[in-house]
């Protein structure tokens, strides 16, 4: 198997077909165009390419790649970089680094990358424009409140700001209600077994399904909290170092700050979430940590009741490691 690195921008990706420094190089454009001129140089058996998640650049690429039959793995860039840290590489061109990245493939042999159903896709699209939706509707909310204290507030801008708030809490409404339908329609057992977890709701039951693909990506529920950010850290050295850290912060920040609300609501009714927030702090926990160990506890409920496809009842504790 030949490993193919792959470093990509915007408007185009720079195509590695060896890690070897004399090793060919070409650029293709990061178009439908551009990729398929690029898949006719591979071999579905003998090629397999390695490139950095980039978000939306490099969705198209991954997309056609897996659709081509061509093995994909889509890595960390994290990972690179500390790779290229330990090798002691220090130039950094596209083709520099597209070598380094088929280096990398070389060594660490990563897994294919599992392309998402469409279904997944458009679930993610929808959670994205939401996300930024509320976002505008809390900065122009800021806006309006930061305008209203000044000696005097234009009638005129006064009038736009409020037409835009008003049209930004139909447009969420909307999307919230598109997205509930779309997951009810395409995983309606997933989403009626974590909805009955108590302080899961349904914009967080989809959230969830659209961050491990329908729970597919991961083989326990300790994968999963350590992707979402919710793991604790640890640094322990000799006799000298034993600090414990904070959470890793991996992952959606957006969907651990619903995991961290939905926690709360979990502490009024959810008996074991309940339990574990009053038993850390009567150990002296600080209450933050006591929730971001709710969350962590309400994410592990969830892939038990999925994986095993059992509603929730209090009380119910996973099997799975």
């Amino acid at each position: 198997m030949t490993y193919v690195g792959i470093d990509v921008s915007k408007a185009t990706f720079v195509v590695a077909y060896s890690s070897a420094k004399a090793g060919k190089t070409k650029t293709f454009k990061n178009t439908t165009k551009g990729v398929h001129e690029f898949i006719q140089t591979l071999s579905v058996t003998e090629h397999h390419c390695v490139l950095e998640a980039t978000g939306n650049y490099s969705a198209l690429l991954v997309y056609l790649l897996s659709k081509a039959g061509i093995t994909v793995s889509l890595e960390n860039p994290l990972k690179i970089k500390n790779f290229a840290r330990v090798i002691l590489s220090v130039n950094k061109t596209d083709e520099t680094d597209a070598r380094l990245i088929a280096l990398y493939g070389e060594r660490m042999q990563p897994s294919p990358y599992k392309l998402r159903s469409k279904s997944i896709l458009i679930l993610k699209q929808k959670r994205t424009v939401l996300r930024q939706l509320k976002k505008q509707l809390v900065a122009t909310r800021n806006l309006k409140g930061s305008m209203e204290v000044l000696p005097l507030f234009d009638a005129k801008c006064k009038q736009t700001i409020e037409k835009t708030i008003t049209f930004l809490e139909k447009q969420i409404k909307g999307m919230e209600e598109e997205l509930a339908s779309l997951a009810e329609d395409e995983y309606k057992k997933q989403m009626d077994l974590l909805t009955s977890i108590k302080g899961i709701g349904i914009t967080l039951a989809a959230a969830l399904i659209v961050a491990t693909g329908g729970f597919t990506y991961f083989d326990n529920a300790k994968q999963l909290t350590r992707y979402l950010g919710l793991s604790p850290t640890y640094q322990l050295s000799g006799t000298s170092v034993h600090v414990k850290g904070h959470i890793n912060r991996n992952g959606d920040p957006g969907l651990r700050s619903q995991l961290y609300v939905a926690a709360f609501s979990s502490l009024r009714c959810n008996t074991e979430c309940k339990a574990c927030f009053d038993r850390l702090r009567s150990n002296g926990k600080p209450g933050k940590v006591a929730v971001i160990a709710v969350a962590n506890k309400l994410v592990r409920q969830a892939f038990a009741i999925v994986t095993q496809g059992e509603r929730y009842v209090d009380g119910f504790k996973s099997t799975k490691p």
